[in-house]
């Protein structure tokens, strides 16, 4: 007797007359996971206080001078010096400063930067200028003290120019008259040694030292802009987030017709796109060079040359054809998997409609996901500046020493400087020897994988309580009375009390491939000059791989958490029973779950799209209504960018409840196919509008 084969993707649900939605009684799920997550959470917390008690945060705030003091720190003899002057910016343009980001040349902390131009020489003779000049000289400079002696000991510049600060530095005032560069309106400067300069040689020592003069106008400009225009910003990101909720409450009464509008809009675009790449290549008929092919042209980095040959309109008019063909036999070939999908759409939407708390939860997550990174970023910023000063020699000629760890309280009578006489001690970097700082890299690297971990876990909390909710919808069969009464409050308190374990099972397995990634990113920008093609290649190969493997763990792990809060079981058992569901059910798996997230993103370009058009017109200033309304700015695509990015986030957290919604209820809805058969002690709880797209009936109770 043969025995009987099972089926390759498990057995299908069996009708249980007890099941009535959401397990309540259930136990705590992956424990030995929910305790290594609590011991990584303490070792994290131990790693920040660690980093807290050894780290010095003004390492980034306050710029270090070339004894490694902190300009302008409070309590200390430099609290009125919050600038920092170089004694020769023109060293700066050293190729080793963008090695070692520190220019070989003295660096003292000043109370203002200088605003005349004043040599050395000049300002000697005059004790009104050299009292002036002293103020960027280092202390113990005296009148008595010759010229040479000052300059042999390195205690004064021997010139100073007009400066401005910026990011707390001094840097040459560098402007342009005439297209040529000056500094102080002159064109060019004594160095103090009685040599003129020209005012461009301080071009380079100042791009190396920090942004061009172009980036840093650039950058002020911008923030000007964002003081401008901020509480309009603001406005527009409120008016985006009420057309999120607009969109869904008609999405409660007009989902089918919203979702066919928008298909039908879709196919008008790409239709109009066709006849416009069509008007665009017969109009280049016979003009002179439009018969090019695009092989012949070659690259071009002026993309708008390839709107001048026909070939490219031609290609254009192709590829929409091809698009738009598709589309239509999708349509007509699928077009009862798109009812279902617009079914679903509806019963989402009055899923939500019951569940109203569910569209404020992605505001829990934010804070949740705002407490996680700042976390870490204060933990790195601690770690970074955990170190102590490094000093190492730096020189202008040969020299034995060069780049060696030095002590700059007794550099002047050591041998080095005996060796190399032009040569100084300066701060270099931060950096240590003892045991913790030896470790200090994996410490980095442990906060890394932590935030990733904690930040899987909060997004894994929040779709496990969200399918939560909206399975104690579906599986009411009296709806809304069979449904709890806070069904969001439920279902978190549910998650956090039995299943920590499994949000950290889940949350870590897709961390590690996240942080593997991270690595395989590091090691490419590491090879971008190797010459070993191989290498790449592979690289390349593990980078694609990977990246796919994210994207299977995402989407196994969100329906796993589905089943999880659905029937109370463990991680692996959850992902298994979720994933062979689907594949029993792989046709629909395919269309809705695409054609319900094309829909879904739809949706949210219509919302960034209709705040970012009002966005244009408002501060571009092309609508005469808002002309005098709106501010003046520099840039008026910069409030347009941020309104529009962030339009997509909010967009995108009130969708993002939807979508989860739309995928339990999915998954339910395979649960419910399998388990029910339509009869009176099986009746399907799907709506009736699904079980008309898929000629199901439930068959009436026999009278008594």
């Amino acid at each position: 007797m043969e025995l009987e084969e099972k089926p390759k993707y498990g057995e299908p649900r069996k009708y249980d007359p007890t099941f009535k939605g959401p397990i309540q009684n259930r136990g705590c799920t992956d424990i030995v996971c929910c305790i290594l997550f609590i011991l990584a959470i303490l070792a994290y917390i131990a790693v920040g206080i660690l980093a807290w008690s050894q780290g010095d945060p003004r390492k980034v705030i306050y710029p270090t001078d070339s004894r490694g003091q902190f300009c302008g720190q409070a309590g200390t003899p430099l609290e009125k010096k919050p600038l920092l002057f170089y004694f020769n910016i023109m060293k700066c343009a050293s190729p080793m400063v963008l090695l070692e980001f520190q220019c070989p040349t003295t660096q003292m902390c000043v109370e203002k930067c200088p605003d005349k131009f004043m040599t050395l020489v000049k300002a000697y003779s005059n004790k009104n200028d050299f009292d002036y000049y002293k103020n960027f000289c280092k202390e113990g400079v005296t009148n008595a003290m010759g010229i040479p002696k000052i300059l042999q000991l390195g205690l004064c510049p021997a010139m100073l120019t007009p400066s401005k600060p910026f990011t707390r530095r001094c840097f040459p005032a560098l402007g342009q008259k005439g297209g040529v560069i000056t500094v102080g309106n002159n064109s060019q400067f004594d160095d103090g040694s009685g040599k003129m300069r020209d005012a461009k040689d301080l071009v380079d020592g100042v791009k190396n030292a920090t942004v061009v003069i172009e980036a840093r106008q650039t950058v002020m400009k911008i923030f000007e802009d964002y003081t401008q225009s901020w509480y309009w910003i603001l406005l527009g990101l409120v008016i985006a987030m009420l057309t999120s909720l607009l969109f869904i409450v008609l999405l409660r009464f007009l989902a089918g017709i919203m979702v066919w509008v928008m298909i039908a809009m879709v196919i008008v675009v790409i239709g109009y796109g066709i006849f416009h790449c069509y008007m665009e290549y017969a109009a280049l008929k016979g003009e002179a060079g439009a018969d090019v092919t695009l092989q012949q042209l070659g690259f071009q980095t002026d993309f708008s040359v390839y709107l001048q040959i026909r070939q490219t309109w031609l290609a254009f008019m192709i590829i929409l054809a091809i698009v738009e063909v598709i589309i239509i036999l999708v349509l007509i070939f699928l077009r009862k998997r798109l009812l279902i999908a617009v079914a679903l759409i509806k019963e989402a939407s009055r899923a939500i409609g019951h569940v109203m708390c569910s569209l404020f939860y992605p505001l829990f997550t934010f804070l949740l996901l705002a407490m996680v990174i700042a976390y870490w970023a204060v933990t790195a910023v601690f770690l970074s500046t955990s170190n102590e000063p490094i000093y190492k020699v730096f020189n202008e000629t040969a020299c034995d020493h060069s780049r060696q760890t030095c002590d700059p309280q007794n550099y002047t009578t050591s041998t080095m400087k005996a060796q190399c006489p032009d040569s100084e001690c300066l701060f270099a970097f931060y950096g240590g020897e003892t045991v913790y700082h030896k470790y200090l890299i994996g410490l980095q690297f442990y906060n890394v994988f932590l935030f990733f971990w904690c930040a899987n876990f909060v997004t894994a909390l929040g779709q496990m309580t969200l399918a939560g909710a909206f399975a104690s919808y579906y599986w009411a069969f009296v709806k809304p009375d069979d449904m709890p009464a806070f069904p969001v409050f439920s279902a978190l308190g549910r998650s956090l009390r039995y299943h920590t374990g499994t949000l950290a099972f889940g949350s870590l397995i897709l961390s590690i491939i996240q942080i593997i990634r991270v690595l395989l990113e590091y090691l490419d920008h590491k090879l971008k000059g190797a010459q070993n093609k191989f290498a790449k290649f592979l690289l390349c190969c593990l980078k694609c791989c990977f990246w796919c493997l994210e994207k299977f763990i995402k989407f196994l792990n969100r329906n796993a958490y589905i089943m999880v809060a659905i029937y109370g079981k463990n991680f692996c058992t959850s992902a298994r029973d979720a994933f062979f569901l689907l594949m029993r059910n792989m046709i629909r798996v395919a269309v809705l779950d695409k054609v319900t997230d094309f829909l879904l993103f739809l949706g949210k370009l219509l919302i960034v799209g209709l705040v970012g058009i009002f966005a244009f017109f408002f501060f571009s200033g092309r609508v005469k209504a808002f002309e005098n309304t709106a501010p003046h700015l520099h840039y008026y695509w910069v409030p347009i960018l941020t309104v529009v990015i962030g339009s997509y986030l909010i967009a995108h957290g009130f969708f993002s409840v939807y979508a989860m919604c739309v995928d339990t209820l999915f998954l339910c809805f395979l649960e419910d196919l399998e388990r029910n058969d339509g009869s009176a002690e099986r009746p399907y709880l799907m709506p009736e509008s699904l079980r008309k797209v898929l000629n199901k009936k439930n068959k009436s109770q026999p009278a008594e």
